[in-house]
């Protein structure tokens, strides 16, 4: 979702693209990723590929590693050859979620799940292999290329009479062609460091999939609010992580919309 959304964004601003299919260049392959971006030499490497299963990666630990974090040192050694910038891009899912204030970027990280370690492992690797990094965190993505969660609740609609969706946890939805945009202003400011991307503004699971039925007047569907323990999922998932906007904000002088107007504007670009 997030790579077609990025060569968008790059491309619409004119810049010189390269979009490497996995057949091109596996990030958990360290020959692979160095002999790509030596052969190309950009001037700056955005890794969005991951492995973004929260609840498989529980039982795929070694796979989660190999691609989040030693896939990451991957591209950060090649990009440290070639003398290229990094972007890497990670997840509110680094933190515990047991406080509720916005997380900052320099916030205590202790992830509770093995995605989130996978995840900042790899941003541990970058910021130890790459002297010019910008570590993105993100959270609840969503875009027109890929399974998401908008198309599950839709999909589930279609099938069923009730739905049930957690409401215990408070995150921020975030479009990935929001996000797209947000790292091209940062890039554009050639920041460095770890900043939050996030749609503004918060909600749960259960407030989110309230507001796709109600934007696609979607009717006879009824909407139960569950806790986290009733759902039962595999990987623990944090209570509240929702990031502060306020260093993103302070670089590029423009936070990103709310969360709803993204929504909405991704139900209209839907093509059905």
């Amino acid at each position: 979702m997030l790579g077609h959304d990025l060569v968008r964004v790059f491309e619409e601003s004119r810049h010189e693209v390269l979009k490497p299919a996995h057949s091109h260049l596996d990030i958990a392959d360290s020959q692979s990723a160095q002999k790509y971006i030596a052969e190309h030499r950009p001037e700056w490497v955005v890794l969005s590929a991951a492995y973004t299963r929260v609840d498989d990666c529980e039982s795929n630990r070694d796979l989660a590693m190999k691609v989040n974090a030693e896939g990451a040192a991957n591209v950060a050694r090649a990009c440290k050859e070639a003398e290229a910038k990094m972007v890497y891009v990670s997840t509110d899912y680094v933190f515990q979620g047991d406080v509720n204030a916005p997380c900052r970027e320099d916030d205590p990280t202790d992830p509770i799940n093995v995605y989130g370690a996978s995840k900042l492992a790899g941003e541990n690797y970058v910021r130890e292999i790459v002297p010019h990094h910008l570590i993105i965190r993100t959270a609840w993505l969503y875009g027109l290329n890929g399974n998401n969660f908008v198309e599950a609740i839709l999909k589930k609609a279609g099938e069923v009479s009730e739905l049930k969706v957690v409401n215990d946890q408070q995150g921020s939805p975030t479009n990935t062609r929001d996000l797209a945009e947000g790292i091209a202003r940062l890039i554009g400011k050639n920041a460095q460091g770890v900043v939050n991307v996030t749609n503004t503004e918060s909600c749960t699971w259960f407030e989110f999939a309230k507001n796709i039925l109600s934007l696609k007047q979607i009717e006879g569907v009824e909407v139960l609010p569950v806790s986290t323990a009733e759902f039962n999922a595999p990987a623990k998932r944090p209570a509240y992580s929702i990031l502060s906007p306020e260093k993103y904000v302070g670089i590029t002088g423009q936070p990103l919309r709310p969360w709803k107007d993204a929504l909405k504007f991704y139900m209209t670009a839907r093509k059905n």
